[in-house]
């Protein structure tokens, strides 16, 4: 009888392998043995008196010595406002490479944060003050899709890494209203709500936004195909001519600095049920609504009070815009 048939006659006369009829492997569990201490078993492992054998030990946390802790530790970090910094959570191009080859992202669309919450792989939370995707250099050397991606932070490798296959790539910033209507847009359309109007980065993160070398949405466009240039020499490759690609208008699409999607103005509001899209009528609302703010294409480093003028006056059209939206019923008529 082969050793196979052998096993197949164990395996039918045998009972069923259950809990009951288990036990562990000879050898994986140890039996402590127990011994005589070292005082010949008076003084039960607890050493000659003090705080051992009269379970006097402090408290958990109790610091003692003579030299305190802020004086024992040179340096502290300082923690002030670490609560309300700006987080950006994690996507590397692996991740997205493994989005488009699954169809789960359209290389034939722009890809902003709704197409990549869509995806249900990617979320932001904005009460963990998230906001939005912070695209990291991961995989950049099997990443080559030529993708036009709209993301929220990102590093020079990452920018080399979309470029170098043909790709736009642009830095953009949603403050958190706007950020919660694009993460689920059916959700946000069903409750009736204007869409926002969104607004400008704060002042720590204008010269962000404002550099062309990061991308920035509000950079001169011109700096921008400079900075491309200069990318493309500094890591060796050669920059592809779009211009002939058959995806040119989509790789070129922008969005207003006041906009969150395509197509879609501030303002405005989405019916799904009944598939039509509501617009304000009142000339008031109208004008406030499509502001445009003059300095935002600029170079925010150069001149400071126009940069304080800017903001003051974002501030106030912030402001009158929450006022308008309190008076909605009374001063916008839909058509």
């Amino acid at each position: 009888m082969s050793g196979v048939e052998r096993a197949l006659g164990l395996l039918r006369n045998l009972p069923r392998v259950s809990l009951s009829n288990l036990k562990p492997l000879p050898g994986s569990r140890y039996k402590r043995k127990q011994r005589i201490g070292q005082s010949g078993g008076r003084k039960c492992g607890r050493g000659n008196k003090g705080q051992g054998q009269r379970n006097t030990l402090p408290r958990i946390g109790f610091e003692g010595g003579s030299t305190p802790f802020y004086l024992l530790i040179p340096h502290e970090p300082y923690y002030r406002g670490i609560h309300a910094r700006r987080q950006y959570p994690p996507l590397s191009l692996l991740q997205l490479q493994r989005l488009i080859d699954l169809n789960m992202v359209d290389v034939n669309e722009p890809i902003d944060l709704t197409t990549l919450c869509n995806t249900k792989v990617f979320q932001v939370n904005t009460r963990k003050q998230q906001y939005g995707v912070n695209l990291t250099d991961e995989g950049a050397d099997i990443f080559e899709a030529r993708v036009h991606l709209e993301v929220q932070w990102t590093n020079e490798q990452t920018i080399a890494a979309v470029e170098k296959n043909g790709g736009m790539i642009l830095t953009r910033f949603y403050d958190p209203d706007c950020i919660n209507a694009m993460q689920d847009p059916a959700a946000f359309f069903k409750k009736g709500r204007p869409i926002p109007r969104c607004k400008l980065p704060p002042i720590d993160a204008l010269r962000y936004y404002s550099d062309a070398n990061n991308r920035g949405y509000l950079a001169d466009p011109e700096k921008i195909r400079e900075a491309r240039i200069i990318l493309a020499q500094k890591y060796g490759y050669a920059l592809p001519d779009i211009s002939e690609d058959p995806h040119f208008e989509m790789l070129m699409r922008r969005k207003d600095p006041r906009q969150i999607w395509f197509g879609l103005e501030p303002g405005w509001v989405v019916n799904v049920k009944d598939k039509v899209i509501l617009k304000p009528t009142d000339e008031m609302l109208k004008e406030v609504l499509q502001v445009i703010i003059a300095g935002t294409i600029t170079d925010f480093s150069s001149n400071s009070a126009s940069k304080v003028f800017i903001m003051l006056t974002v501030q106030k059209v912030e402001l009158f815009e929450e006022h308008l939206c309190r008076r909605w019923s009374h001063l916008c008529i839909f058509q």
